[in-house]
């Protein structure tokens, strides 16, 4: 393969002659433009939005020298023009791969670069920040944080980035930092080429973003990138084994290991659990004698099962970046978990409400579930072509009662009403954010004293609410209403 002439451009390169088209003006597009314009490479900017938001970046890469152009055209005549002229396309990760603009850059032999690879190759020369990548297709924000607050207890400079936080590229480009924990989703990987990070993990694997990338296989193989041109340490599930075939297939450096992760007591190389211990038979000499205590179950918060692994996952990362056991025990009792992730609202008349509106796909959704033994399940939203059978079928033993609103409420009571026709449901017909405030009292009327009314929707939100944020905080406002009936 031939190379191209920006293959080896990297931070102190002289960008004067380069000429980039940034693709989406979102925040990423953003960072990333400024970041190339401080540089001084030539940049143009394309989105076929022209929101208020995107107004207001695109006046200040004008000033700062950029071309932009916002909406009013089609993306194919966008493409043609701006994306097959450029030396190097900068992509959004919002952006499918199938999107004309890549389409149109690729088939001009034009490199594609996505937010990672941009920000891999902004790095300082002099002792650059380690990188410690989390992918998986839920867990990733809770595995991220809690390594980060295990990096910070070691102390270390760090913070988290990636699909959470301050955008890569302006921590690359203006933060002093010894290590970052960056949150990788499957969109920002389809287009990394030199990213080369210490260790990854992913944690699980299951149909999502489908609508993205189109099929199965396309997100299979874009989770699979976080492991290329890994140095230390390949992580994945012993008990998930897409990810073990993911670390099976993946270009790593020569040298770097594959490490498992289990709930269960852990073989040689991996760490695990044994006896309500988090142990770790991989990082250290006598590993084939012993196994090293890192913490307990009791330190995680909240203690569901999957939340044991996502502190496995952060732990394997920590251990192979070289945080001594006590830090990553120590990070562990002071993380405190993101909002609207298994957060316990309130318990009302003996029945605990639990927000884990986060839960936006089946394979989320079903995790949560089966860390309770009697639960009233509130669900619903944009099911995203999605199928519930599978998801039903499997937890309808644990299921009081159902609760169901949103636009693809009806997707969900078919599956109950093939797979769980016994359990009571409950179905909310109205498509304003005050369904919420019916579906929580419909649900503390269904439950007992002992359940667990859950909010793990299996669905998007924007069908009914801005974001999942504000589903579950409108969910927890209407469960306090419940303590003052």
């Amino acid at each position: 393969m031939s190379r191209s002439p920006v293959d080896d451009l990297h931070r102190s390169s002289d960008w004067s002659s380069v000429r980039v088209t940034v693709a989406g003006l979102g925040i990423a597009g953003y960072s990333c433009a400024d970041a190339l314009l401080q540089l001084g490479a030539q940049i143009t900017v394309v989105d076929d939005s022209s929101g208020e938001a995107q107004q207001q970046r695109a006046e200040i890469l004008r000033t700062l020298g950029a071309q932009v152009h916002l909406g009013g055209r089609k993306e194919p005549e966008v493409a043609q023009e701006h994306a097959a002229g450029a030396d190097v396309l900068v992509v959004s990760p919002g952006l499918p791969p199938r999107a004309e603009v890549i389409v149109a850059a690729r088939a001009a032999g034009v490199p594609v670069w996505g937010e990672l690879e941009l920000a891999w190759r902004l790095r300082g020369q002099d002792r650059p920040a380690e990188w410690l990548c989390v992918t998986g297709t839920n867990g990733k924000t809770t595995t991220t944080l809690m390594l980060e607050s295990m990096l910070r207890s070691a102390g270390r400079r760090t913070t988290s980035a990636g699909n959470i936080g301050k955008p890569l590229v302006d921590i690359v480009m203006h933060d002093d930092m010894d290590v970052l924990a960056i949150e990788v989703g499957a969109p920002q990987l389809p287009f990394v080429e030199s990213m080369s990070p210490l260790a990854s993990v992913c944690l699980n694997f299951a149909d999502d973003h489908l609508d993205h990338f189109g099929d199965s296989s396309a997100y299979f193989h874009a989770k699979s990138r976080v492991f290329e041109h890994c140095r230390v340490a390949a992580v994945y599930d012993v008990d998930e084994p897409d990810t073990r075939t993911m670390v099976e297939n993946a270009d790593v450096v020569e040298g770097c290991r594959a490490i498992g992760i289990t709930r269960g007591v852990p073989d040689i190389g991996m760490l695990g659990v044994v006896d309500d211990l988090l142990v770790d038979r991989a990082f250290l000499e006598q590993r084939s004698e012993m196994a090293q205590e890192i913490a307990s179950v009791a330190d995680i918060h909240p203690p569901a099962p999957h939340n044991i692994s996502n502190a496995l996952g952060a732990a394997a990362l920590a251990r192979a970046y070289g945080v001594h056991p006590d830090a990553v025990r120590q990070g562990l009792r002071s993380f405190e978990p993101a909002a609207h992730r298994i957060a316990e609202v309130a318990t009302v008349a003996g029945v605990r409400f639990v927000d884990d509106s986060k839960a936006t796909n089946t394979h989320a959704a079903a995790t949560s579930l089966r860390a309770y033994d009697s639960v009233v399940w509130l669900a619903g939203g944009m099911a995203k072509g999605q199928s519930f059978d599978e998801l039903v079928s499997s937890v309808a033993d644990r299921l009081r009662g159902v609760v169901l609103l949103g636009v693809d409420a009806p997707v969900i009571a078919e599956a109950l009403a093939r797979h769980a026709p016994d359990i009571p449901t409950i179905v909310i017909d109205r498509p304003d954010t005050g369904a919420m405030r019916e579906s929580v009292a419909a649900a503390a009327d269904l439950a007992e004293p002992g359940d667990v009314v859950l909010l793990a929707p299996g669905c998007a939100s924007w069908d009914m609410f801005d974001n999942y944020a504000q589903r579950g905080e409108l969910f927890a406002e209407a469960v306090r209403g419940l303590q003052g009936r």
